[in-house]
């Protein structure tokens, strides 16, 4: 099928699934389909799977858009507890378009609990409670995480019933946008097909001479964890200067802390060195950085944090994050806090998955799972970009689910061309527009995306200080206010002191830390004022937040004593 022929579709209100070969241009699809929705005023929530996969559509994690964050089930008492939660209820109710992308990795018993939520907030009788879905991704990527003896029936999403009840349009791209040539190009497809040409086999066997000429030290893609971390410590080890040490700090419930360090990307125990290759692991748009960053330690700043030069050439000092499990009052119940970095000469195949790379160092010779050899061979454009050092049978098999689900994807893609009356789907556009309460008219549009333009031009930019401040007269919690943003707790809390300086008339009390934590903080603090330590006291009369962290015996979060600090 082809592109606007998928977006023909789309817009006529079906529920969509979204597939094709890597490279064929789902997300392209998918971003033309989102323009055109914004242009006519029409909610549309743009999420995705994983983190980095969000991050390349500029949304977030279903997870967390549908509040069903790491649960597995949801009782009756968490949905009621759910829709109490203003922000929450707010999205819901305005979705008219909700986008998954990356599908593939979201495991079936999660998209049965979206499909539960939203039919708790909308419409009980109608799949998705009546929202619009669009469901993008290709099954020949990495599966979906689940539990050791699952079987791929018991994972992948379209074995679920919430996928059945929403009678999915297939379109399945055909036309190629990434690969350069065609070998490549050709060996990929084989792969699908689960019948690789000995001539393929010689080209990727030759792959391993590859010399990767007039690229800049392109990154090694394997496919465990450990030998990631052997590269990259390694490399650590032949930098000149002195390691720093970052200790992760955690508190809470013993059993949830297991569940958040295994979601959590970022280590336990982070070392740099001046020079390290470092990737951020967490998003935080304010700043400038997404999970899947990429950049350099250039130094460390007064608080000895490392300052980190990005591709562009900027440079931004990285501060300690929070990661959380938390009630439904927005308690933490367990919190992991760390620099949101980890070392990248080497990443692992799973989280390059949705990267374009123009040269890599690929290793599959110890895969062990189908569809690492896809997934890696994808992210490349040409094999003049491959350095393939090994590779194992694994590595160029495909799950026979899929091989047999793709197939009917095909035939039903086929199906869907030959029903297809571009008059009529034209004409359901406009309904479906209508519908949603969108514009319609054709010079309602122009003006509507003639005034977002001379919004974007002519308004100054309100600051994120005064986005904040907004939040808190609408007497929003810090949770509820990182949601709205898209933002940490922890950035959030960064913002208060900023608020009170220039708006000294907002109440913040509200906001302040409970009696016995913000007198140990305060305790804290005028013992290291008293010290009078240029390690600890700077010379505007400012205590480092390091030196709080260490005199609290590292039981307090940054984020806390960020917080804190703006009532002492």
């Amino acid at each position: 099928m082809k592109q606007s022929t998928a977006l023909t579709l789309l817009k006529s209100g079906r529920n969509v699934f979204l597939t094709g070969s890597a490279g064929a241009g789902k997300t392209y699809v998918v971003n033309q389909y989102i323009e055109y929705l914004r242009e006519r005023n029409v909610p549309v929530a743009v999420t995705a799977s994983t983190g980095i996969a969000a991050t390349h559509m500029n949304g977030m994690t279903i997870h967390a858009w549908s509040g069903i964050g790491i649960k597995d089930k949801l009782t009756s008492t968490d949905l009621k507890n759910m829709k109490e939660k203003k922000y929450l209820k707010d999205k819901m109710e305005t979705a008219k378009v909700l986008i998954i992308d990356e599908i593939s990795m979201l495991h079936k018993n999660q998209l049965e609990l979206v499909n539960t939520v939203l039919k708790f907030f909308k419409d009980p009788t109608r799949a998705f409670g009546g929202v619009q879905v669009i469901l993008s991704g290709d099954f020949f990527q990495l599966p979906p995480v689940g539990n050791p003896n699952e079987r791929p029936r018991d994972k992948f999403a379209f074995m679920s019933k919430a996928w059945l009840e929403a009678k999915l349009a297939i379109c399945y791209l055909t036309e190629q946008h990434r690969q350069e040539d065609n070998d490549l190009d050709t060996i990929l497809n084989e792969i699908r097909k689960g019948n690789i040409s000995e001539k393929s086999i010689a080209l990727l066997e030759n792959a391993s001479e590859t010399a990767l000429e007039g690229f800049e030290e392109p990154p090694k893609l394997y496919s465990h964890n450990r030998d990631v971390n052997m590269l990259n410590i390694t490399r650590l080890r032949e930098l000149d200067g002195m390691s720093k040490l970052f200790q992760a700090t955690t508190k809470g419930n013993p059993k949830l802390l297991e569940t958040l360090k295994k979601s959590v990307r970022a280590e336990e125990q982070l070392e740099l060195k001046k020079g390290a290759k470092v990737m951020f692991v967490k998003n935080n748009y304010e700043a400038g950085y997404i999970n899947g960053t990429l950049g350099e330690v250039l130094k460390y700043s007064e608080e000895q944090l490392p300052v980190v030069k990005l591709a562009d050439g900027s440079t931004m000092k990285v501060e300690h994050d929070e990661w959380a499990i938390e009630d439904d009052k927005g308690n933490a119940l367990a919190s992991f806090t760390q620099l949101p970095l980890r070392l990248a000469w080497a990443i692992t195949v799973h989280k390059s998955q949705g990267m374009t790379l123009e040269a890599a160092e690929v290793d599959l010779s110890k895969s062990f799972e189908k569809g690492q050899g896809y997934v890696a061979l994808s992210r490349l454009k040409s094999l003049k970009g491959l350095k393939l050092v090994g590779f194992n049978s694994t590595a160029l098999e495909v799950d026979s689910l899929a091989f047999k689900a793709d197939k009917r994807f095909q035939e039903l893609s086929s199906e869907e061309e030959g029903r297809f009356d571009q008059l009529n789907l034209d004409k359901k556009a406009v309904e479906f527009v209508r519908h949603c309460g969108g514009l319609t008219d054709p010079k309602a549009i122009a003006r509507f995306k003639n005034k977002k333009k001379e919004k974007k031009t002519k308004s100054p930019k309100q600051s994120t200080f005064t986005i904040t401040k907004d939040y808190i007269l609408k007497n929003l919690t810090i949770e509820e206010i990182a949601d709205e943003r898209g933002l940490s707790e922890g950035t959030i809390m960064g913002h208060f002191e900023k608020i009170k300086s220039l708006y000294p008339e907002v109440d913040l009390s509200r906001y302040k830390p409970e009696p016995g934590l913000f007198r140990k903080i305060q305790i804290a603090h005028k013992q290291i004022l008293a010290t009078n330590d240029p390690e600890k006291v700077r010379e505007d009369g400012s205590v480092s937040l390091k030196a709080m962290f260490e005199a609290l015996n590292q039981e307090v979060t940054y984020a806390e004593i960020k917080l804190a600090l703006v009532f002492v």
